[in-house]
């Protein structure tokens, strides 16, 4: 394989930061646009700030329209913003029964009544380009928080905090994608465990994030495709900091922890919709996990932000390699080979940013970083 193929998955982050360098025409309106390791981007419409969003979902077909609801949201909310306007493009293979388009369209109804979000448009097509249903979204939220918060606002002397576990959404998908496989090795009441998880303890991250954003988050992130692992490295490249965590402190669910266990992988690195990585000043901690408490959010410190870069891992009191994968674990699991990203692979910093432009904050700031 040459160097310049891409294997599936996340494109390696130097080759992302090329690519975003290509933003059109310049408008002094984007507030936050383009960037690697930030999960949306913000506009100035008059005294509002929208919060623009836009994912697919590409490794399950079993209520995608459901999960691209969610993950689209959760994007929207952990930039400070309350999901409201949603159009989804979805494309299926030629052959497919109308029966499982209708279902798709339900199922975003239905994602999107609960988040009280309103379906505005999109499109819809049969396609030989595609050999099952795919979904892509764009979300829409107003910023309800007093400023923006980005993956890029964590300071030194902040707390990192989790809530609840790794690897949740990828738990889900593997127990429908790979049913019969799973079935023939793991109890039955594992797998009905594993797939109620999407609904329990749940892959939006909405409540969690709009009431860290009322108690003070410096940062906040979705650990989406890398899942945890992923997600962690992203806070620090986007924040130009180094984070220390305690991989102890990580809960793993019984189910996530079987399946990986069977298919070789790190729940760390699995798809990880479902779990909010937050940075906070360490006074409004207790306040934080006393808000979230009392919503049955589950939540706690697992580390904290010092000066420096990277991620700095220790496990029962030891330092542990904990490298940027390219790759998220389900891609191992549906049979693909995940690579590490290597020194060299990393994105370049550059210190030609002019300084208005580094800081992530609020009050209508521009911020260096935006939504990959």
């Amino acid at each position: 394989m040459t160097r310049d193929r891409l294997l599936t998955g996340k494109l390696p982050p130097r080759l992302l930061e090329r690519l975003l360098r290509w933003r059109g025409a310049p408008d002094p309106r984007v507030l936050v646009g383009p960037g690697c390791g930030v999960d949306a981007a913000v506009i100035a419409v008059g005294r509002h700030r929208l919060i623009l969003k836009s994912d697919p979902v590409t490794f399950t077909a079993g209520r995608v329209g459901w999960y691209v609801v969610q993950v689209n949201a959760n994007d929207v909310a952990v930039m400070g913003g309350r999901p409201a306007w949603f159009q989804p493009t979805v494309l299926v293979p030629p052959g497919s029964r109308a029966s499982a388009v209708m279902r798709i369209a339900r199922d975003i109804d239905l994602a999107c009544r609960a988040l009280g979000v309103a379906v505005t448009g999109g499109h819809t097509e049969v396609t030989d380009a595609v050999t099952r249903p795919v979904v892509a979204g764009d979300m829409q939220g107003l910023l309800r928080a007093s400023r923006i918060i980005t993956a890029g606002g964590a300071r030194p002397g902040d707390r990192l905090l989790l809530t609840k576990a790794a690897g949740i959404e990828g738990t889900a998908v593997l127990a429908q994608e790979r049913a019969k496989e799973l079935g023939r090795a793991l109890p039955a009441t594992l797998l009905r465990a594993a797939r109620r998880l999407r609904d329990l303890p749940g892959i939006s991250v909405v409540p969690e994030a709009l009431i860290a954003a009322r108690h003070g988050a410096s940062a906040m992130h979705d650990p989406t495709e890398g899942g945890i692992r992923a997600g962690l490295h992203e806070i620090a490249f986007a924040s130009r900091v180094r984070l220390d965590v305690d991989l102890d402190r990580i809960p793993v669910l019984p189910p996530t922890a079987a399946i990986c266990r069977h298919y070789g992988i790190d729940p760390l690195g699995l798809i990880g919709s479902g779990a909010l990585l937050v940075a906070v000043p360490a006074a409004r901690v207790p306040l934080l996990l006393r808000a979230w408490a009392r919503r049955g959010i589950g939540g706690r410190i697992i580390g904290s932000i010092a000066s420096g870069r990277g991620v700095r891992a220790v496990r029962h009191g030891r330092r542990q390699p904990f490298p940027w994968l390219v790759r998220d674990e389900i891609i191992t699991a549906l049979g693909r080979i995940p690579s590490v990203i290597s020194p060299r692979m990393q994105p370049r910093r550059s210190d030609r940013t002019p300084a208005r432009q580094r800081r992530a904050g609020g009050d209508g700031q521009r911020v260096e970083r935006g939504h990959t």
